[in-house]
């Protein structure tokens, strides 16, 4: 696959796993998380968010995305204010449904015989316990989260979850929503395709020189 803006009419044939990213990518959650960082914001006077602001900012580590919107953490130590987040986001999560031809292509995957997992900076009993009230558990191999509420990356983890595999890293294609996907498909030797459906702007992606597709229908033959 080429870089930019090129989409592929489906999954390319080299793919023999896909490692897919949760937060945005398969489950539809930016829009909660703008709507309650926005509340955290305006209960300390700090500038709204919006969601095209928040497109522009978010990042990993998360603790950087925070010093970005103006906390102050001597005021908010981020350990405090990260837990407050994830305390109501936690509480609304199930407001959230699986991005548009998210089920569909998990399902095209499958019936090409192709292996399929997650990985994701979301920890991980939570993560597992979101794929199994959306009935998707049973379709991956493996689920690897994170081990805290902090989402300081996976990019370690991604090099571990190679190994399990079994897979050489060109039969291995990572898809996301955001720039930290694309360097962790890079840190696994791994081809890559983004869509901006999620935590992070198009243009942001496209910076990568990872594919960026409008949708993950564009992923179905």
């Amino acid at each position: 696959m080429t870089g930019g803006d090129s989409m592929p009419p489906a999954l390319p044939a080299s793919c023999r796993h896909v490692v897919w990213d949760w937060n945005g990518t398969l489950f539809d959650d930016a829009w909660l998380c703008v709507e309650v960082m926005d509340g955290l914001l305006r209960a300390r006077g700090l500038p709204r968010l919006t969601a095209a602001r928040y497109a522009e900012l978010f990042d990993f580590p998360v603790r950087d995305y925070y010093v970005r919107l103006g906390f102050d953490f001597v005021r908010d130590p981020f350990e405090v204010v990260g837990a407050e987040f994830i305390r109501i986001y936690e509480g609304r999560r199930l407001e959230c449904g699986l991005q548009a031809g998210a089920r569909e292509v998990i399902e095209a995957a499958r019936a090409a015989g192709i292996g399929q997992s997650v990985l994701s900076a979301y920890r991980h009993d939570t993560l597992d316990e979101l794929l199994r009230h959306f009935g998707l558990r049973d379709r991956f191999e493996h689920v690897v989260g994170g081990d805290d509420i902090y989402a300081s990356g996976k990019r370690e983890q991604g090099i571990a979850l190679l190994r399990r595999l079994g897979v050489p890293a060109a039969g291995v294609l990572v898809i996301g929503d955001t720039v930290h996907d694309a360097e962790v498909a890079s840190a696994m030797g791994a081809d890559c395709v983004l869509v901006p459906c999620g935590h992070q702007a198009r243009a942001r992606l496209a910076a990568t020189g990872a594919c960026v597709m409008d949708s993950l229908r564009d992923l179905i033959p």
